[in-house]
């Protein structure tokens, strides 16, 4: 596989997973009511515990993006 074309790879990865992170924390900060009664709905919890793991949902998903996106994107810069 061609590096030139694993950077474009991993950099559209990274922008598209960094989009979906930014719409998902958008809803949870703006939409915050009907995001809430979605999701309890859905799950058939309280609220409380529904802001907990959507907070910790995006940390994670943070998390994931950075190690599996942006580091190998990162390390393949430098290398290059």
């Amino acid at each position: 596989m061609d590096v030139d074309l694993l950077l474009r790879f991993l950099g559209g990865c990274a922008l598209v997973n960094y989009g979906l992170l930014v719409v998902w924390a958008l809803l949870v900060l703006v939409a915050r009511g009907p995001w809430l009664e979605l999701q309890q709905r859905l799950f058939g919890l309280p609220p409380e515990p529904v802001r907990v793991l959507n907070c910790a949902g995006i940390a994670l998903y943070k998390i994931g993006i950075i190690l599996f996106f942006l580091v190998p994107y990162l390390v393949l810069r430098l290398v290059r």
